[in-house]
């Protein structure tokens, strides 16, 4: 029998990295502060009425052209090398997945993120993931940015959910993602998906897998407690968890919980699938 697929869905910036990827090296290379950048693009989207991942994909561009350095793939690819993880994440993929080969799954990583793709690529984990779906540059001959080839927001970040659901990961192929396809002939099942994120902008993804039947889980770093306390008041996510990935802390403890229940949800409906059969037969 065919292993039933577990799908791990990441937020990054402040859920697997303790700041937004573009505070490491990029914005510091622009001789700016980190609160000034963030403050420049709020401005730029409440002015123009922008999108907000679109403003800041833009004042990179500009601010890097200012800067004399044109912003290249390359250069973004090695901001990724300089990224800080939260406690415990670098070792937690394999044991997770060595966890659910134990448990009759087969675990599945992939990130939905606002943050940059070219950052995410560049970085020691991206490796672990089946797909990363993340905003991303389009580049001209020059190899330079020209144009914002992907912009994921909060609320656009729903369909890739869909897109896992149906094992649709091309996000040129909106026909197939779009058509009618019965629950049992789908690739992961909702209720086999678990959610991970730190804040508002996840809500969307986080409401959406918990009402198809998957988990979500809110995380949080020291002192941010009551930042995402919210979310659990009001039902959007299961539970709430410091964002510590080490083995046998409590979200360690709890995804590694959900991976053995699907498990033996999964050996059960066999079951039944196969007695089903013997008296069909």
């Amino acid at each position: 029998m065919k292993k039933p697929i577990v799908a791990i869905m990441y937020d990054f910036d402040k859920t697997l990295i303790t700041r937004d990827m573009q505070e490491y090296t990029f914005i510091p290379s622009l001789g700016m502060q980190p609160d000034d950048f963030w403050d420049g693009t709020q401005k730029l989207a409440v002015e123009q009425q922008m999108d907000s991942v679109l403003a800041y994909m833009y004042a990179m561009m500009v601010r890097a052209e200012e800067n004399g350095k044109p912003l290249k793939r390359k250069d973004l690819v090695e901001c990724g090398k300089h990224v800080e993880y939260l406690p415990g994440v670098e070792g937690w993929f394999e044991r997770i997945n060595r966890y659910g080969e134990e448990a009759g799954v087969k675990v599945e990583h992939y990130v939905l993120s606002s943050g940059l793709k070219e950052i995410i690529d560049g970085t020691s984990i991206a490796k672990h993931f089946k797909k990363v779906f993340a905003s991303e540059f389009l580049y001209g001959e020059d190899g330079n940015a020209m144009w914002a080839k992907m912009a994921v927001n909060y609320t656009n970040k729903t369909q890739f959910v869909y897109r896992i659901n149906k094992g649709v990961l091309d996000i040129s192929n909106n026909t197939d993602v779009n058509a009618s396809t019965p629950e049992n002939e789908r690739r992961v099942f909702f209720n086999n998906m678990i959610y991970l994120g730190d804040g508002l902008t996840d809500v969307p993804c986080m409401k959406l897998v918990k009402l198809s039947g998957g988990h979500s889980i809110a995380l949080y770093q020291d002192g941010q407690k009551e930042k995402v306390q919210p979310l659990l008041k009001h039902e959007r996510v299961d539970w709430i968890f410091k964002a510590d990935y080490r083995e046998g802390k409590p979200l360690d403890e709890v995804v590694k919980n959900l991976i053995y229940k699907l498990g033996v949800d999964n050996k059960l409906i066999g079951l039944s699938i196969e007695q089903k059969n013997e008296i069909e037969d």
